[in-house]
């Protein structure tokens, strides 16, 4: 299929709440196979409807445990429950994030450990995932993309200031910029 420009923060499709999928047609599947590639070549583990510009309530996920068991799936108008997140300090390797919408970048954010997903699937059927761990974080990240949230947004002192030093270094925090996997090379 394609591999569709993903949207930096500022843009104002990733600060927005998404609306929920009414139409489940030709339009939607094309869509999801888009993602599915953007999401392989960027690469990333998750990818949300709004970081490709579109406002929909969906997001593709395909991640590979430690167990070598492979984690895949749409999720469409989907509702997460989680788990109460820990509390104490964080650790800077096992708790650390990034973002497609915020390239190159990685700050540490608590999750819940536990999350639960009800969604539908792209062929309309309904399911339920009860997940830890990283795919609980995976499903966390992508659903916070659908209420217009960012990882940044929820970042603590001093990550927080860490992450608007570099939104301004880099020139983000402004509609229209994009980014292509495969095509454009952000600088480190």
């Amino acid at each position: 299929m394609a591999v569709l420009p993903i949207r930096i923060t500022g843009d104002p499709v990733l600060h927005t709440a998404a609306r929920r999928v009414v139409d489940f047609d030709e339009s939607l599947s094309t869509l999801v196979r888009d993602m599915e590639d953007t999401m392989a070549a960027a690469p990333g583990v998750g990818l949300a409807a709004p970081q490709v510009g579109v406002p929909l309530r969906l997001f593709v996920y395909n991640w590979r445990d430690e167990e070598g068991r492979l984690h895949r799936g749409t999720a469409i108008n989907p509702e997460l429950w989680i788990s109460p997140p820990a509390v104490g300090e964080l650790d800077e390797e096992s708790e650390s994030e990034g973002c497609l919408s915020i390239p190159g970048e990685r700050f540490p954010l608590r999750r819940a450990a536990r999350a639960i997903l009800r969604a539908t699937e792209l062929d309309g059927s309904d399911y339920e995932i009860t997940a830890e761990g990283w795919l609980a974080r995976i499903f966390q990240h992508e659903y916070d993309h659908l209420d217009g949230l960012l990882y940044a947004d929820r970042l603590a002192y001093p990550a927080d200031r860490l992450m608007a030093k570099v939104i301004r270094k880099r020139s983000w925090g402004s509609p229209g910029l994009a980014w292509t996997p495969g095509i454009d090379h952000l600088e480190d």
